[in-house]
């Protein structure tokens, strides 16, 4: 006789059919055959109304392996650390972020610079590129998503150049030209800088303004510029488009302007902060493999070539090489100077570009609003609580040369700035003003170029030749070793001369045009 269930019975037999559902469809999911249903529904609750300055992934700040950090990059060598780390640009669990902290890592290509900044606005990306240098146009119309600067990914090193036309050989020779660059970007940094070098400035040439340095190279190409501001692969382009035309300066001595950096919403860092410590943990790790192991780099380029061929930008393994060797990867070490974590670090820091190149855009007028101070949006915590101790981990050696040849002396200069520095009759010796003018007028110029330097002393036409010759380099060493014990900058670097009096710039007949004799010429010297 059939017996009939009680109310415990079917509460039993539903609590198994529920259990049995949940676990097959969880092994399902996570075995790929529901592909990444379950992943989408969570991001989906996460990012649901929540497009404020907390706008993430995950807001709880929780460390799921279904958690997934979306990173906006351009096409471009320098973020190869945290690509080559992930075993490509998509999500995935062969990713040694997945293997080791349990977190997934997508990369966005995102070529189109206002298509990038509205995919962070949105919560699409959680981080996403700039160049620290650039960074205050633009970081007041991000104000509303309180942007903080979490680490730094590569020094440009070769991938910027400024290429121009036969006849323009120096940085004077700009002087009335016209220049195409592509305004408010690395490019335009670079060039700022390099006419400052040069004793000019931007408004001492015509500047062409172009939506992108790919544009500014078809400006060049076409023939209606005679330089411009270009990325690599158009150096080399543009050379062979343009008969007789040259590289005058790149980013390979213009090392220390153009540095890439990765941003994030503070609430998005402040709710998920050892997820996101942990992903520069890993990108450090991965950029010090590439820089330190030859496998390591080839698996970078191919892994590089191929995303960027499958994305429209034919790139072989060997040109994705080439890309990698324009740019420095930054260390952990690296990130530690850029933070000054180290507090006997003498070169370029983070603040010292950001800051600088805050007055110098404002001064253009290419800034409204208001710029917050470097404090406001550096976040270094991350770097200062993360320890990496190999050498490969180890910040970037100082560039060394050579003991400076009598060919040095005469060798033709890229750029030359002229600094009036006041001696007293007949002394050598730098007072407290002087030292103060060599500060402000060249220390900055001479730590983002690691040209050599050649400084030529100068002296009115008062006295012999003989004693004004030998003044004129006492003068001129009396400022090398300034440059060397006051700012660790190294002996070799420079390139003495003195010329006495043969040089003027004014005339020696009035007391004006003596004092304007009076002064010291700062060389950039390319090699």
């Amino acid at each position: 006789m059939a017996r009939k269930l009680t109310t415990f019975s079917k509460i039993l037999i539903v609590l198994v059919i529920v259990s049995i559902l949940f676990f097959g469809i969880t092994y399902l999911r996570d075995n790929g055959y529901l592909g990444d249903l379950g992943q989408e529904n969570t991001e989906q609750a996460n990012n649901s109304g929540n497009n404020s300055s907390s706008s993430t992934s995950s807001t709880s700040g929780s460390n799921t392996s279904k958690d997934i950090i979306k990173i906006g990059v351009v096409t471009w060598g320098g973020y190869a650390g945290g690509q080559y780390f992930n075993e490509g640009f998509e999500a995935n669990k062969n990713s040694r972020f997945y293997k080791d902290y349990g977190f997934q890592v997508e990369f966005k290509v995102l070529d189109d610079f206002d298509a990038s900044r509205n995919a962070f606005k949105s919560g699409d990306v959680d981080l996403l590129w700039a160049t620290i240098d650039a960074f205050p146009t633009e970081v007041s119309g991000l104000s509303d998503f309180d942007p903080v600067v979490v680490f730094q990914a590569d020094w440009s090193r070769g991938g910027d150049a400024i290429v121009a036309r036969r006849g323009i050989t120096s940085v004077a020779d700009l002087k009335g030209k016209k220049i195409a660059v592509a305004e408010m970007t690395p490019s335009h940094s670079f060039l700022i800088w390099l006419m400052e070098a040069g004793g000019l400035s931007v408004n001492d040439v015509e500047i062409l303004g172009q939506p992108s340095a790919i544009d500014a190279a078809e400006v060049f190409k076409s023939g209606r510029c005679d330089a411009a501001v270009v990325w690599s692969p158009d150096d080399i382009l543009s050379l062979k488009a343009v008969p007789g035309s040259r590289v005058l300066e790149s980013s390979k001595s213009a090392a220390y302007i153009i540095a890439d950096v990765f941003f994030a919403k503070r609430a998005f860092v402040d709710n998920n902060k050892e997820r996101v410590r942990q992903l520069y943990e890993g990108w450090m790790k991965g950029a010090a493999e590439i820089n330190s192991n030859t496998s390591s780099r080839k698996k970078a380029a191919a892994i590089l070539s191929e995303e960027f061929t499958e994305r429209g930008t034919p790139l072989t393994p060997e040109e994705a090489d080439e890309m990698i060797g324009n740019v420095r990867l930054a260390t952990h070490g690296d990130n530690k100077n850029f933070y000054r974590l180290n507090s006997d670090y003498k070169g370029v820091a983070g603040d010292d570009l950001y800051r600088n190149m805050t007055d110098k855009y404002s001064d253009l007028k290419y800034i409204e609003g208001r710029v917050p101070a470097w404090r406001q949006v550096a976040y270094p915590s991350l770097v200062s609580s993360t320890t990496l101790t190999s050498p490969a981990d180890f910040p970037e050696k100082s560039k060394s040369y050579t003991k400076a040849t009598e060919a040095d002396k005469t060798k033709t200069a890229l750029a030359t700035k002229a600094v009036r520095i006041s001696f007293r009759t007949a002394e050598y010796r730098l007072d407290d003003n002087a030292k103060y003018i060599i500060d402000k007028e060249f220390v900055d110029i001479a730590k983002v170029f690691n040209s050599r330097i050649r400084i030529e002393g100068n002296t009115d036409n008062v006295g012999s030749a003989a004693a004004n010759k030998s003044l004129s380099l006492k003068r001129a060493n009396a400022v090398a070793d300034y440059l060397i014990t006051e700012h660790g900058m190294p002996k070799n670097r420079f390139i003495i001369v003195g010329n006495g009096s043969n040089k003027p710039v004014a005339s020696n007949e009035t007391g004006k045009g003596r004092a304007k004799n009076r002064r010291t010429d700062f060389e950039l010297i390319a090699e």
